[in-house]
């Protein structure tokens, strides 16, 4: 998968219904360990909640791999309908957890899935979405005295500074569409940046630039 729609920071939202309160917890997730663990935390911090019903997708090895658990409710009421919205909204590396305190009235089918599915709509909702793509990450070297210049590049060119580390030389870690690579490399190449060199790093998803 090249590219895909997530989440910018995680967000929580709170609905009630016929007195049960509902609490969503939506997460920025890279892996399935990460997921897991998230799970885990979350349901000892609400240990005294009747239900922690989750759904997730996330992209593993260029596959999207997707869970979802109903934790107690009636089959399909809670972690099938979160996971369908995250499918129709195009939705990766995103967990959601939904957690019920019980008021004491009972919803029924209908009224489960309309209470998990509200929950996990409000979230996206407030939720800041970005589309990740495939890019790459480099370390290049460069003086001193060019380094304002290089920030402007980059800024210009939509190419994230993610650390500077200030030795001999000031050595910089940065993320790019691969694009966006070309353009630098012919850049460096043409002498229109003054860098010492260039070295490639990882490829990975990064946050794409809106043009």
């Amino acid at each position: 998968m090249e590219e895909f729609i997530t989440i910018e920071e995680n967000v929580q939202t709170e609905i009630t219904e016929k007195k049960s309160k509902f609490i969503a917890n939506l997460f920025y997730i890279e892996n399935v360990e990460e997921a897991e663990n998230i799970i885990k935390q979350t349901k000892k911090k609400y240990f005294d909640a009747k239900h922690n019903c989750i759904a997730y997708r996330v992209i593993e090895k260029g596959q999207i791999i997707e869970k979802s658990s109903d934790d107690g409710e009636p089959s399909g009421t809670a972690g099938q309908p979160m996971l369908s919205i995250l499918q129709k909204n195009d939705l990766a590396n995103v967990l959601i957890i939904v957690t019920r305190y019980f008021g004491g009235i009972l919803l029924g089918t209908g009224g489960l899935v309309r209470a998990y599915s509200g929950s996990l709509l409000k979230a996206i909702e407030e939720a800041k979405k970005v589309t990740k793509c495939l890019g790459q990450e480099l370390q290049v070297k460069l003086d001193y005295n060019e380094f304002e210049n290089f920030k402007y590049y980059c800024k210009k060119n939509k190419i994230n500074i993610i650390k500077a580390e200030y030795q001999e030389y000031i050595e910089c870690t940065i993320s790019l569409e691969f694009n966006i690579k070309e353009k630098l490399m012919k850049d460096y190449e043409g002498k229109k940046i003054s860098l010492k060199n260039i070295q490639e790093l990882s490829i990975k998803y990064i946050t794409k630039s809106i043009e």
